[in-house]
């Protein structure tokens, strides 16, 4: 009988990460982002590939742009999309995308609770409140785009009536980072009075630089019975001061004045940094 040499009864043996349970892998590989995902971690061996199909593994999908790749991320983000199967809850955009593409995500995350669309210049007020009509289950979304007027937040009010949380931003994300000193602008209560007309769920609200006054305030407080925190920062048509911050302490649990920093607002600004593209 013929010898079996040590080298040809060599048995190859599977990489240990390989062998972990399946849930564990997928919470250890969520933790790499969207991109690192679709990019990197699928192609790794046929088990990290077979977890990255479960749809369970696209319920959080964060996708950030640089200036040279939007049409890679636009083609990721639908990708990811189909993956999620309709199981989207949670999506993150920035510096890329267009109405179309937010249409197209709509159509296919019904379930979706948590949207934030950050510096896409490309998505008109018209395709985000046409977009958010079918978003019945939404409840928080976090707006950091300039086109926005006072009647696409009444829409928006109307058509989430489950929204809890608001942020609206109309400057560029980079100026969050700089702190600036009050101007002499004139005061518009057009943004406050559409949200106090549509979004009366609301427990938390984020404005930046907004032209309300104290009228818009306290229109809010009243349209907004259920309201817990309220950053005003940057808002300098508001002075909370007399009556006014009585009613304001009284009802806001977490209240931001217009001259607190603007180091932080509603949202860890280095997540549009540190989990995009290089």
């Amino acid at each position: 009988m013929r010898e079996i040499s040590s080298s040809s009864a060599e048995v190859q043996v599977s990489p240990p990460w390989t062998q972990l349970p399946s849930d564990l892998t997928a919470n250890i590989l969520q933790r790499l982002g969207s991109v690192e995902i679709l990019k990197s971690a699928r192609k790794v061996c046929a088990t990290w590939w077979k977890v990255c199909q479960d749809p369970a593994m696209w319920r959080v999908i964060k996708i950030i742009s640089a200036e040279d790749n939007q049409w890679e991320c636009t083609t990721m983000c639908r990708c990811a999309v189909d993956r999620s199967q309709g199981q989207l809850i949670d999506l993150t955009i920035a510096y890329f995308g267009d109405g179309e593409l937010l249409q197209y995500i709509v159509d296919r995350s019904s379930r979706l609770r948590r949207l934030t669309v950050a510096c896409c210049y490309n998505i008109s007020g018209t395709a985000l409140t046409d977009s958010v009509k079918k978003l019945a289950e939404l409840e928080e979304l976090r707006l950091f785009i300039p086109s926005i007027l006072a009647a696409d937040i009444e829409t928006i009010g109307i058509s989430c009536p489950k929204l809890k949380s608001f942020t609206f931003n109309q400057c560029q994300l980079e100026h969050l980072l700089s702190e600036f000193e009050p101007v002499g602008t004139v005061s518009s209560n057009e943004d406050a009075l559409a949200i106090a007309k549509s979004m009366p769920n609301l427990c938390c609200l984020r404005l930046c630089a907004n032209k309300l006054d104290n009228e818009g305030l306290l229109a809010i407080l009243d349209g907004c019975p259920h309201l817990e925190s309220r950053d005003l920062r940057q808002c300098f048509g508001v002075d909370i001061g007399g009556p006014l911050a009585n009613r304001c302490w009284e009802q806001i649990k977490d209240l931001r004045v217009p001259s607190v920093s603007m180091q932080y607002f509603g949202l860890d600004l280095g997540e549009f940094y540190d989990d995009g593209f290089d």
